[in-house]
């Protein structure tokens, strides 16, 4: 049996209105330091979005999405944040927040395989 190591994650929501703090799930970010692993996994479904809110702007949402998504990367071109190391970019992206992209509290957990995890917990909580 492979050993479990801990893995944090937080789940990603779109808040179209923050006065009103009600969210949708789009997605999932998970963290495992013996794995070096950072990644994140999104969905777009807008006729989700589209039910849940008026007039969504999606491209926006699609453009943060996708900074988030190269900060957990930790490209180049997500500049001075995707430059520092694995568990300071997690905790970035996981920092409370006041936008229309926020991440729920961290939740750890045992995993053997972060990716398997990381898609398990998308399908679970945002599919």
């Amino acid at each position: 049996m492979q050993e479990q190591h801990l893995f944090e994650y937080a789940i990603i929501r779109i808040v179209p209105r923050v006065e009103r703090e009600e969210f949708l799930n789009v997605g999932v970010v998970l963290y495992c330091r013996q794995h070096q692993f950072l990644s994140m996994l999104y969905t777009i479904d807008e006729k989700r979005i589209e039910a849940f809110c008026t007039k969504p702007d999606l491209d926006e949402l699609r453009e943060h999405l996708h900074a988030f998504e190269q900060i957990s990367k930790g490209e180049h071109t997500a500049g001075p944040i995707g430059k520092l190391d694995i568990a300071s970019r997690f905790r970035w992206l996981t920092a409370t927040r006041s936008t229309v992209v926020q991440t729920s509290k961290v939740h750890p957990g045992l995993c053997t395989d972060p990716a398997a995890t990381l898609k398990k917990l998308h399908e679970q909580m945002v599919l």
